[in-house]
This record gives structure tokens, C-alpha cells and sequence, in this order.
């Protein structure tokens, strides 16, 4: 059974070892050096209520987290944020991005968010569905604004407005 809830402190360690595997293994990060636990520590620190960070656990053990994070520190974007979204991989196409990702989406309406945006690097279709499936529409694509691998890589840009 997948539970979502808000996550703790003491999920750091799992966070972090999940977003290795992503910044390791794949594109959906063009973060490309694995983060330490005093550097998500100061992440974690830097959301507040506005910006939550979920966990979703099976049978105990957490399998994936996501956030909404600032989109920028100019005032006049106070009620849009960023998503993230992390499955282990052996979890991931089960279902439990979706589930995790309606929780935090109904948790940033709750707090005022008005828009969120998504970041969605090229060749990632499986995650251009699922935002969509959320509400999610395109608003544009950045042309080879990343690196990493040896590529250079489009990222798609997705919006959601909460009514």
C-alpha cells in the first residue's frame, strides 16, 4: 500500500539517496555531482509551508519524494513554484509518481500556489503524460540549455493554473 505524507528530517538520507540514483542514471536532473547530506539539509531548509516536500512510502520503506520549490526569489513570483518528482527505479511505472504527485499538487493549492511549472528534459514522455494527466499544459521548450552525458538537451517547459 503507497502512503503519502509531508516528509521529516529524518527522511533526508532517503531524499538524498534517491536523488543520487536520479543525478547518476538519468536526464530528469542536469544536476551531475551527487549531493551530500549537509547540502539537502540546507534544501530541506529552504521550504517552507508554501513549499512542501512529500514522501511516498511502500510497506515502510520510502520509494520516492517530490516538492514544489520557489520559482524565483523576485517577489512577484510569491505564488508560483517548481515541481520535482524522484522514484527509485525499481518503482518507478507502478502508479506511485502519480499518487505522489496529485498529493503535493492538492497540498500547493491549499498553501495559495497559483501556478506550477515543470521542467521536463527531452525524450521523458512518461513524464510529459503524467503532467498532462495532472493539468498540465506545454508553454514552450528551452533549446539545448543542458549538458550532461555528452549531450546537449531540450528541456520542455509545462505549466499548470490552479482555478
Amino acid at each position: 500500500m503507497i502512503y503519502i505524507r509531508k516528509a521529516q528530517r529524518e527522511d533526508i538520507p532517503k531524499i538524498t539517496e534517491i536523488y543520487n540514483e536520479a543525478i547518476m542514471t538519468t536526464t530528469a536532473t542536469f544536476d551531475t555531482q551527487p549531493k551530500t547530506i549537509e547540502e539537502q539539509n540546507t534544501w530541506f531548509e529552504d521550504h517552507g509551508t508554501k513549499n512542501p516536500i512529500m514522501i511516498a512510502e511502500l510497506d515502510g520503506q520510502v520509494v520516492g519524494w517530490g516538492s514544489l520549490s520557489k520559482w524565483s526569489d523576485r517577489c512577484a513570483y510569491t505564488n508560483t513554484a517548481e515541481i520535482s518528482l524522484y522514484i527509485k527505479e525499481e518503482h518507478r511505472r507502478k502508479g506511485i509518481g502519480k499518487k505522489l504527485m496529485k498529493r503535493i499538487l492538492e497540498e500547493g493549492g491549499r498553501q495559495g500556489l497559483h501556478v506550477v511549472i515543470a521542467r521536463i528534459t527531452e525524450g521523458n514522455s512518461v513524464s510529459v503524460s503524467l503532467h498532462e494527466s495532472m493539468g498540465f499544459f506545454h508553454i514552450g521548450v528551452m533549446k539545448e540549455v543542458g549538458v550532461k552525458f555528452g549531450r546537449r538537451l531540450d528541456v520542455a517547459l509545462m505549466e499548470k493554473i490552479f482555478e
